[in-house]
Order: structure tokens, then C-alpha cells, then sequence
């Protein structure tokens, strides 16, 4: 059956703007995260190029751990945006209530893994110094793992509510906060010793701490908590009930585990050019996560969009969402990367005043903006595909993008054809147009269902 112009319009109006909606404060809250990492690396920029490159060491594999932990928790947008959908309101509360103690003891199994980070780094290769520097930091930020775990979840099950701000609100804050800690513990101001990178790593920890109390306690208290059944106990059966809430998320955790174990290696890589080219990637990389939240907040929205029109059957509308939300990342990831383009030393200066560093990330800075657009399109689309109640395929079609293709290209690019950290940015560009490539072409075979 033709779909009616008229019908079309209207039901892309309707996505755009709830999509922005349900987007801007996700981005927000998103962008936070990756501010208060960029913060930190602009402060430690004041100090001393090994202080970086210990900081960009040692969040490499935190940020593995802890997008493994928050994709392991997808279920729980997933599942609240399909309760929403069929108007089944309190089954909602309990989604939440299921996926705190899952937090909690996913942060607990990260803060385990992150105390063994000296020895890891020494494994992979990297220098005395830096593997000591690197592994301090990384096992303070595995203090923060649970708080941080905790919050993503509560953020997951406001924004299945179609309800963002509060999350965004407490981002802000916790943000203004951390620079203020970052003066005291990085720079030793207030009589404190100067702790440079392990001091950037403590202001993190206690930060995202303080984020899950209060958006945890904006929930239990919020108004219209018993609409939602946000109060009543699950019983001992919390574990068996929370099955198909596991599911999902393990298919999620496997594919941003996947990722981000891949984008790990590329730091691993550039710790073995040297410091020079750690730190540049280092702070490029920064540059490009922080433009990817906004990918990371429509790929949200679209999720939500996608799961609300699944959970009450409409086909059409699923598919529609699914393709603005596509559209929609598209046309703001490619301002953004011609932003980087056009001034990326200007870019490179906000991170670190040191020439050399700066010298050596604005190329770095402005290859990544060809990568925008189709890193940014392959998470939109792997998101959609969740929303739409798959689970394994978008996991497969990961593997193949960043393990079986980025992984070695990044490696040929920067050590047998010599461009160094440059390569390892090709390396990236070549896996995303693969990633979105094989994502929108399974989307469009669901779509059609």
C-alpha cells in the first residue's frame, strides 16, 4: 500500500521534533561525560606531556569497562520504552528497580579489573613509566565504576520515560564541580599535594559518585513514582525476572564492548609510536568522542522513538524513525566535522599549549572529521535496530567492522606503511563506512518486514 504524502509529513514532523526533544538534554548528559574527560586532559595539558599521556593511557581501558557495564544495562531503555508504548505503566518501575543491584555488581566486577592495570599495560607492550603512570590512574577510576554504572542505568530508565532533563541538569553540575576539584588535586592548590593525573582521575571518581545519588534520589522521590511502581519491592525474585532485561543488554554490552575494546587497541598502538603520539591521539581522540555524543544522544532518542512505535505494532512509523533519526545525525555530525577541518590547530590549542603537541594533533583532528558521519550513522542505526527488538545481528556486524577490519587497518596504515598516528585514523574512517554500510542495509531488511 503507497504511504500517503500527507501521512509521511506529518509523522516526520512528529519524529523531528520529539527526537530533538528527547535528544538535546540526552546529548547534554552524553557530552558530559566526555567534558569532564576533555577538562581534565586540557588541565593535565598545563602540566607536562607524560601527565597526558598517563591520563590517556589509563582511560583507555576504563572506558572499555564501563561501555561494556552501561551497554550490558540497554535493557533498560529498551524494555521501559516498550512498556511506554503499551501504555503499561508500572511495569516500568520494576525495569528500573531490576537493572540497580545488575549495576551495582557490574561495577563491582569493573573495580576488580581496573586494580590490575600496571601489569596489563606492561603486557601490551608500553614503557615502564607509562604503565605505572597509566595503571595508577585507571585503578582510581575504578572507584568511580559503580557510581558510574548506577547512574547510566537511572538516565536509561528516565529517558525510556521520554523524560531526559533531570540527568542533564545533574551533568552539568557534577561538571562545574569537577573543574573546581581538577584545580585543587591536579594543579595542589588549598595546601594539597600536586597529584597531576591521578589528581584529574580522583576529581572523576568522586564526581560521578555524587551523580548517582542524586539522580537515583530524584527517582524514589519523584512525583509521579507511583504511576510508574518505582517503590514497590521485586522479591527475591529480582535475578529470574530480569532475564529477557539481560538479553538485551547482553547483545548491546557485547557490541559497544567490541568497540570499545577495538578503539582500546588504537591507544595500545599509538603508546607504542611513543608519548608524543599518545598524547596527540589522545587528545584527538577527546576531541572526536565529545562530537560523537551527539550521535550517542539522537542514537538514544532514536531507541526510544523505534521501541515505542514497536511496542504498539506500527510498522511504518517504526521504520520512519528509524531513517530520521539516520538523517537527522547526518546533517549535524557533517557541520560539526567541517568545523574540525577548518580550524583544527585553533582546536588542538584549547587541549595543551606545549607547539609540539599541538603540531602533532591538528592533522590528527582534522582527518577524524571524514569519520564523523559514518561513526556517528552506524551508532544511530545499530541503535534503531535494538529499538526494533534485535539483539545479535548489530553485535556481528561490529565484529566485523572494528575487530576483523579496523584492528588490522589502523595497524598496516600506521607501522608498515609509516604514516603513524595519521594511519590510525584511517584506520577508523575505513571501519566506520563499513559499520554504517552493513547496519543500514540490515535495517532496511527489518524495515520492509
Amino acid at each position: 500500500m503507497p504511504v500517503e504524502p500527507r501521512w509521511l509529513a506529518a509523522r516526520l514532523r512528529r519524529h523531528l521534533t520529539e527526537l530533538a526533544r528527547l535528544a538535546a538534554p540526552v546529548v547534554v548528559t552524553r557530552a558530559g561525560i566526555l567534558t569532564m574527560a576533555a577538562v581534565d586532559a586540557a588541565m593535565l595539558g598545563r602540566t607536562t606531556v607524560d601527565q597526558v599521556a598517563f591520563h590517556g593511557l589509563g582511560v583507555a581501558p576504563f572506558v572499555v569497562i564501563t561501555v561494556t557495564g552501561i551497554g550490558l544495562l540497554f535493557g533498560t531503555v529498551v524494555m521501559t520504552s516498550h512498556a511506554v508504548g503499551r501504555e503499561q505503566y508500572s511495569e516500568c518501575g520494576p525495569v528500573w528497580r531490576r537493572s540497580l543491584p545488575y549495576a551495582l555488581l557490574l561495577g563491582l566486577i569493573a573495580l576488580v579489573f581496573c586494580l590490575f592495570g600496571t601489569p596489563f599495560f606492561q603486557l601490551t607492550g608500553q614503557s615502564p613509566e607509562i604503565a605505572t603512570g597509566a595503571g595508577s590512574v585507571i585503578a582510581i577510576l575504578g572507584l568511580g565504576a559503580p557510581g558510574t554504572l548506577l547512574f547510566n542505568t537511572t538516565a536509561f530508565f528516565l529517558e525510556g520515560l521520554r523524560r531526559p532533563l533531570p540527568a542533564m541538569i545533574i551533568m552539568i553540575a557534577a561538571n562545574g564541580v569537577n573543574v573546581l576539584l581538577n584545580w585543587v588535586l591536579i594543579f595542589g592548590e588549598a595546601g594539597l599535594p600536586a597529584l597531576g593525573a591521578d589528581g584529574a582521575a580522583l576529581s572523576t571518581t568522586i564526581v560521578r559518585t555524587a551523580m548517582a545519588a542524586a539522580l537515583i534520589a530524584y527517582v524514589w522521590w519523584m512525583r509521579d513514582r507511583d504511576r510508574y511502581a518505582v517503590r514497590p519491592s521485586l522479591g527475591r525474585g529480582w535475578w529470574r525476572t530480569g532475564a529477557r532485561h539481560r538479553r538485551i543488554g547482553f547483545a548491546a554490552g557485547a557490541s559497544y564492548g567490541i568497540e570499545s575494546v577495538a578503539f582500546g587497541a588504537i591507544s595500545f598502538y599509538a603508546g607504542i609510536l611513543g608519548a608524543l603520539a599518545l598524547a596527540s591521539y589522545t587528545l584527538q581522540h577527546i576531541v572526536f568522542a565529545m562530537i560523537f555524543m551527539v550521535a550517542l544522544g539522537i542514537a538514544s532518542a532514536t531507541s526510544v522513538r523505534v521501541g515505542i512505535a514497536h511496542g504498539r505494532g506500527d510498522w511504518a512509523d517504526r521504520a520512519l524513525a528509524g531513517w530520521t533519526g539516520l538523517g537527522l545525525v547526518a546533517v549535524l555530525l557533517g557541520a560539526c566535522g567541517a568545523v574540525l577541518l577548518g580550524w583544527p590547530e585553533a582546536i588542538a590549542a584549547i587541549f595543551t599549549s606545549e607547539p609540539s603537541l599541538i603540531a602533532a594533533t591538528a592533522p590528527l583532528i582534522a582527518l577524524s572529521a571524514y569519520a564523523l558521519i559514518a561513526d556517528g550513522g552506524q551508532m544511530v542505526v545499530a541503535s534503531a535496530l535494538r529499538g526494533a527488538g534485535e539483539t545479535w545481528m548489530p553485535t556481528a556486524m561490529h565484529v566485523v567492522s572494528y575487530v576483523c577490519v579496523m584492528m588490522p587497518a589502523c595497524w598496516i596504515f600506521a607501522f608498515p606503511m609509516g604514516y603513524g598516528a595519521l594511519g590510525l585514523v584511517a584506520g577508523i574512517i575505513v571501519a566506520s563506512v563499513v559499520s554504517v554500510t552493513l547496519l543500514s542495509i540490515r535495517f532496511w531488511l527489518v524495515a520492509r518486514r
